[in-house]
């Protein structure tokens, strides 16, 4: 979930007090975002409410991110410690996450031309600790946002059930794309036959989503928390992981081309993958995503996604 920070409570809010009852004595509501609603409970607790979401499938959440936590990492990762439902809606108990987000979204301040080492070193560390954790049975069980279906469900290898999302997700509104992306059918054939030759990989957890707000760090700028699972959550290629992170890192800033294609020569450089795996899984990205929030150019994730698979090298080839 992720929230803004430190919005002002409506006037007559009733969670501080359901959460008082609990036992809690030292409430306070700490942010908000589209699905839901924060709220630090103290000794290192925090409660989300969330808004419109069923309870149902939590219980896999809770099962990812138990797997993630259990592992020695230099960061700390969300774990749900109780889940309930208070007249139809669903908040669950979490464990606080330490520090601050690294840096505001590319969509809400300007990032600088020169990529801060700091940032980089911290960045690296993040994708090398996550690529430590191995994929697991009920990551595999993960839908990610915009399908319906288990990304593994039928598939063994995760370069053909990505292959098999890029199809299902451009059959859902491919038209959209195909105004603005020349030959669009043709790149995603290039694209699916890309992923499928890809060589094996080792399979680890992936985040799928790692905005700077996700990642929080210290007052030296050690990162000491990746939050946010969810949005592309699921076992597989950690090259995928530096693929979207150095492609979203900064999406909308002036030099965000730039960042990308430096961020992406520093992945495959540190981290040992190659650049037809990361060039591959940018267009997956790019072609998974495109509709999860409008459909025409003025949306601006939309609009990004198009000119990422304009200048791909994969998609375009």
């Amino acid at each position: 979930m992720e929230i803004i920070p430190n919005e002002e409570a409506p006037r007559a809010d009733p969670w501080p007090a359901r959460f008082g009852d609990r036992g809690h004595t030292d409430v306070r509501r700490i942010g908000a975002g589209v699905e839901g609603v924060v709220y630090r409970l103290g000794e290192g607790r925090v409660a989300k409410v969330w808004s419109g979401r069923p309870s149902a499938g939590f219980e896999l959440t809770r099962r990812v991110y138990a797997d993630i936590a259990r592992h020695t990492l230099p960061f700390s990762t969300p774990e749900i410690l109780d889940v309930e439902e208070h007249e139809g809606v669903l908040v669950t108990y979490e464990r606080e996450l330490p520090g601050v987000a690294m840096r505001a979204d590319s969509a809400h301040a300007d990032h600088e031309r020169e990529l801060p080492t700091q940032h980089t070193d911290a960045l690296l560390a993040v994708l090398r600790g996550l690529a430590s954790v191995p994929g697991t049975e009920a990551m595999r069980q993960l839908t990610v946002q915009g399908d319906d279906r288990p990304l593994w469900r039928d598939h063994d290898r995760f370069q053909n059930a990505l292959a098999a999302l890029v199809g299902r997700a451009a059959a859902r509104h491919g038209a959209a794309l195909a105004v603005h992306v020349p030959d669009f059918d043709g790149g995603v054939e290039r694209t699916q036959e890309a992923l499928r030759s890809l060589p094996d990989a080792p399979v680890s957890a992936i985040h799928g989503d790692l905005v700077p707000p996700d990642i929080h760090t210290d007052a030296v700028g050690r990162p000491v928390a990746v939050l946010d699972f969810g949005f592309h959550t699921t076992a597989g290629d950690p090259a995928l992981e530096a693929a979207v992170t150095a492609a979203i890192w900064d999406m909308y800033g002036p030099y965000a081309e730039e960042h990308t294609a430096e961020l992406t020569r520093l992945f495959a450089h540190e981290l040992g993958y190659t650049s037809a795996a990361l060039t591959a899984y940018q267009a997956a990205y790019a072609l998974t995503t495109y509709d999860l929030f409008g459909l025409d150019d003025s949306d601006g994730h939309f609009r990004w996604c198009v000119e990422q698979l304009c200048r791909n090298a994969v998609f375009s080839a």
